[in-house]
């Protein structure tokens, strides 16, 4: 990558550090929806993203694969071992050389440990188990590891943000940053703070992963949609939680 652009990734990093406290100008999703889907949130007896939440507590308890284990196995209750493990993804994984997700590592565990077949990408199972996981971190800051071995890929997400893509010729910069609060299809344009995930759209009647509106976005715009866990979705992933850095995680969210 050009060493200027590895030059700017400190002051990246600095920023956003540098923000998340009094007088911070960043908003959640949140913030933009309407009173009603705001309390739909708030309410873990209206939240129906709970439904996946409680699909997955059961899936931690359940013994997969040929070791005949389980997540509870390793881990114990999820309530105290998974606490604050999904404010640090992504994370650099040396097995693989590369940043990977939640979801990702969800997977590996299973075939390492449990050695049993991977969830399928956007799996009702996948999005469960990887609900009850990141509902153990609600009301956490964003806390993207500082490890060096995350600036290429924190480098190339930065530069996806900010690139035009698709027959629409658009950038993820323009909506969320230079244009939110604005309407865009009768729906206001947020600030692209990815605290809720997965989360359950009422667009969508169901939960859904970061990759997947990643995806949507692209797709809207008439872009060449990344295979799920593409390097490039992941880099994304890896912008997206330095950007958001010190925010509050709202996981599983709700979101129009």
């Amino acid at each position: 990558m050009p060493p200027r652009f590895l030059a700017l990734v400190p002051l990246v990093l600095l920023l956003c550090a540098g923000i998340g406290r009094a007088g911070d100008p960043r908003k959640s999703g949140f913030d933009f929806m309407s009173p009603s889907t705001q309390a739909m949130q708030r309410d873990d007896t209206q939240n129906p993203a709970m439904l996946w939440v409680g699909g997955g507590a059961a899936l931690w308890q359940r013994k997969a694969g040929r070791s005949n284990q389980s997540c509870a196995s390793c881990h114990g209750d999820a309530t105290a071992s998974m606490r604050g493990v999904a404010a640090r993804f992504p994370a650099f994984d040396p097995h693989t050389n590369a940043a990977i997700g939640l979801g990702q590592r969800i997977n590996q565990c299973r075939v390492r440990h449990q050695q049993a077949e991977p969830l399928a990408p956007e799996s009702e199972e996948l999005l469960s188990v990887e609900s009850y996981v990141a509902v153990q971190s609600r009301g956490m800051p964003q806390a993207p590891p500082p490890d060096p071995r995350l600036t290429p890929a924190l480098a190339r997400g930065g530069r996806l943000f900010a690139q035009r893509i698709g027959q629409l010729n658009l950038s993820c910069a323009q909506c969320h940053d230079a244009n939110w609060g604005r309407r865009l299809g009768g729906s206001t344009i947020p600030q692209g703070h990815a605290l809720a995930y997965p989360v359950y759209r009422l667009e969508w009647q169901g939960m859904g992963s970061l990759q997947r509106r990643l995806r949507n976005c692209m797709s809207g715009v008439r872009a060449q949609v990344p295979r799920w866990n593409a390097q490039e979705l992941v880099d994304l992933e890896v912008y997206l939680a330095t950007r958001a850095k010190g925010m509050t995680l709202e996981a599983p969210g709700v979101r129009p």
